[in-house]
């Protein structure tokens, strides 16, 4: 095995070559085969992960472990009741979330950015779905979920996709795209029902976004009677020795890996599609990439590769070039948030009771619509929420320990106006847009698991508000020297003035409103 990574040090030439080579390394190296064998993977930091796992968190299936290990802050934060550990974003979590949040798919003006092999040779693009020459049933499907026009990126990725020969693909937007859709069309169109085996694998990196991906696969299917969908799920179970003949499996690695390998319940050589969902979650989660590279191993050198990701980051884009031989890529990039029509500022405070004042005294001179309230850990959200409360403020709280299904209870009351205060930890730093928001509060202001100012989490914190066009307010309490070492370096990094606000001036505040 030294031999081996030796050799491939010494030819790589690319960064990705190397990156994937490294991949390859770990999936045959001895100590990966028999993780592999016994099926299972430990947290590589049980410690610091013990905990932290959301009730909406599936327990770990074959390393489908949603926290990621390296990602935990090690830092720690004050609170009134003593010390807690700083809540993360939990990628698959956040993915999850965004998916059945949105009401509609992101209408985005922005430019798609396609790379191909040979440039000269024509791309084609398509205005309406009949144009694609779908089966009747499959095109009744698409029109039944609601979609009338192909989004963006689905204009581009899908006559791509249902080309003959097939083609590869690489394909990245922001959540809310039509990424789903647009995959799933191609699963279904690929499918010959008359054959009684497994033609189509697509990978999630959760149980819960896997389900996602089937429910808009079964949706779309639903006039197709002969195409069988099988999910490959934690409480899913096969009797020794049979045989699967259901034609598309959507699932996580590391059953597939079981069913596909292990009890050799299909051939993966006879599957002609493969699709990576999530892929940015996929490398956030510990153990996937090894997983994916041993079922990738498995497929004929034929198999159409479509590999889907919210994210164009480099470890995402070596890991997809690896998998992917030969793809057309399409990239659309994020509509950039803004700060231009918010307004900033930071307040002096000593401790948290002073935090807690100024909020009181914002809160009682300017008419505020809705506001978000963003808080390092779920203690000191439980415990802002239970002061404003007493104050008789109508107040939600949204923290990790929610499942899914909770989460969306509290943000559609919210969203409902049935709350006027939302109280929230990272978990909803980004994604999610509520029209009346119009005042975001970092009771905490962000930093990173060293500290630092986390100038990007600041930027999703206060684009809550400003949305639409509209103005907005940003209102950041500062408390230690630290904080406000935190503060002017966001407002160096965006070369935006945040003003020193006196909230114990009721008409310094109602400047700020007006």
């Amino acid at each position: 095995m030294a031999d081996s990574a030796t050799e491939s040090t010494n030819a790589s030439a690319a960064t990705a070559a190397a990156a994937a080579t490294n991949w390859v390394q770990k999936t045959e190296d001895q100590e990966i085969s028999n993780l592999v064998d016994g099926l299972v993977i430990a947290n590589k930091d049980k410690a610091s992960v013990e905990g932290k796992q959301d009730a909406s968190t599936a327990k770990p299936e074959h390393a489908e472990t949603p926290v990621n290990g390296a990602a935990v802050a090690a830092g720690t934060a004050a609170s009134p009741a003593g010390s807690e550990e700083i809540e993360t974003v939990n990628p698959a979590d956040a993915s999850l979330l965004m998916k059945i949040i949105r009401k509609g798919l992101v209408e985005s003006k922005l430019d798609l950015e396609v790379q191909r092999k040979d440039p000269s040779s024509p791309l084609h693009s398509v205005k309406s779905f009949e144009a694609l020459h779908l089966k009747p049933e499959l095109l009744q499907g698409v029109y039944a979920m609601g979609f009338n026009a192909p989004s963006k990126i689905q204009e581009t990725a899908l006559p791509t996709l249902l080309a003959d020969p097939p083609q590869n693909m690489i394909a990245q937007s922001q959540s809310g795209t039509g990424k789903t859709a647009a995959f799933v069309l191609a699963m279904l169109s690929r499918v010959d029902p008359r054959k009684p085996y497994p033609q189509v694998i697509c990978l999630s990196p959760t149980y819960e976004l896997a389900i996602q991906t089937g429910e808009v696969a079964a949706k779309m299917a639903k006039f197709c009677k002969e195409i069988k969908l099988r999910f490959a799920v934690r409480g899913e179970e096969l009797p020794k020795g049979k045989k699967i003949t259901d034609h598309i499996i959507i699932g996580t690695p590391g059953k597939l890996m079981d069913w596909g390998i292990k009890f050799r319940a299909f051939d993966l050589r006879k599957i002609s599609v493969f699709v990576l969902d999530e892929a940015d979650v996929m490398i956030a989660t510990q153990g996937h990439q090894d997983q994916c590279i041993r079922i990738h191993k498995q497929l004929s050198s034929s198999c159409q590769m479509m590999f889907f990701s919210a994210t164009y980051e480099k470890e995402v884009m070596d890991f997809a070039e690896y998998i992917v031989p030969n793809p057309i890529i399409i990239r659309l990039a994020r509509e950039q948030e803004s700060l231009d029509n918010i307004k900033q500022y930071y307040v002096k405070c000593k401790n948290q009771d002073e935090k807690y004042q100024a909020i009181s005294n914002i809160y009682g001179v300017i008419t505020v619509g809705q506001a978000i309230i963003f808080c390092h850990t779920r203690k000191t959200a439980g415990w802002l929420s239970g002061k404003m409360t007493q104050d008789g403020h109508s107040v939600a709280v949204l923290s990790g320990e929610l499942t899914v299904e909770q989460r969306l209870a509290v943000l559609d009351r919210f969203r409902a106006g049935l709350e006027k205060v939302l109280i929230t930890t990272n978990v909803l730093s980004r994604g999610i847009d509520v029209e009346q928001v119009t005042i975001v509060v970092n009771f905490d202001l962000p930093m990173d698991q060293n500290g630092r100012a986390d100038c990007e989490t600041y930027l999703h914190r206060i684009g809550r508000t400003g949305r639409f066009g509209k103005n907005g307010i940003a209102i950041n309490l500062v408390d230690s020297e630290h904080s406000m070492d935190i503060c002017r370096t966001i407002e160096s990094h965006f070369q935006k003035k945040i003003q020193l606000l006196d909230a114990e001036n009721s008409d310094e505040i109602e400047k700020i409103g007006s």
